[in-house]
């Protein structure tokens, strides 16, 4: 067995494209509309990593997720914790948990869904403006 994917509805394609492409930094693997079925899939991973891979499923018809929270959240591992948040930012994203530690922060899509981001190896120096950073809103 080894894992395939996590599936995450969306209600909108560009400003999904937009935190995961963008701001997070995934790849788009690859795109399917299917007119017949009236929905989309994207699949994103991480550069250099298409095991582990993200749906983004889009059905045309309207539908209510609720808050996203219930999913739990999604986790990646990145080479510099503070430059991540810092790119996020730059995008417009809130980061809801700073990485105060240098090790973890939260971030949510545009549907609410939760990501983790953790440094991969050890945590870096604490610095600011991280460091005394509040926490937004949830995650």
């Amino acid at each position: 067995m080894h894992y395939l994917h996590t599936m995450v509805r969306i209600t909108d394609v560009d400003a999904s494209l937009h935190f995961y492409r963008d701001a997070l930094g995934l790849e788009v693997v690859s795109r399917r509309d299917v007119p017949q079925g009236r929905f989309t899939l994207i699949f994103l991973a991480a550069p250099g990593n298409t095991a582990a891979q993200v749906e983004l499923t889009h059905n045309w018809d309207p539908e209510d997720y609720g808050g996203g929270r219930n999913f739990g959240h999604l986790a990646y591992a990145v080479d510099d914790i503070y430059a991540t948040c810092q790119r996020l930012m730059d995008h417009g994203v809130v980061i809801n948990r700073p990485p105060r530690d240098g090790r973890m922060a939260f971030v949510r899509s545009p549907d609410g869904i939760s990501v983790e981001l953790l440094q991969a190896g050890a945590a870096l120096a604490v610095v600011e403006p991280w460091g005394s950073m509040p926490n937004v809103g949830v995650w």
